[in-house]
């Protein structure tokens, strides 16, 4: 599964859109948005963010749970 697809299922589970995500990672929505457009990915710090914010382990995010 692609990153993309992984932080959609994640952000549609928890009900977010890209701006509410956005805001509770601290990042812009533009950002976002290209990390759903497959443009790029985030790094160690937004991914840890991710987690963070979430609750999540850092497996879900690399699909390996």
């Amino acid at each position: 599964m692609l990153f993309k697809e992984i932080l959609q299922d994640i952000m549609n589970e928890f009900n977010l859109n890209q701006t509410t995500f956005a805001l509770k990672i601290g990042v812009k929505q533009s950002q976002v948005s290209e990390w759903l457009k497959g443009k790029s990915k985030p790094g160690y710090d937004n991914l840890k963010s991710i987690c963070v914010a979430l609750g999540i382990s850092a497996d879900r995010l690399f699909d390996l749970d």
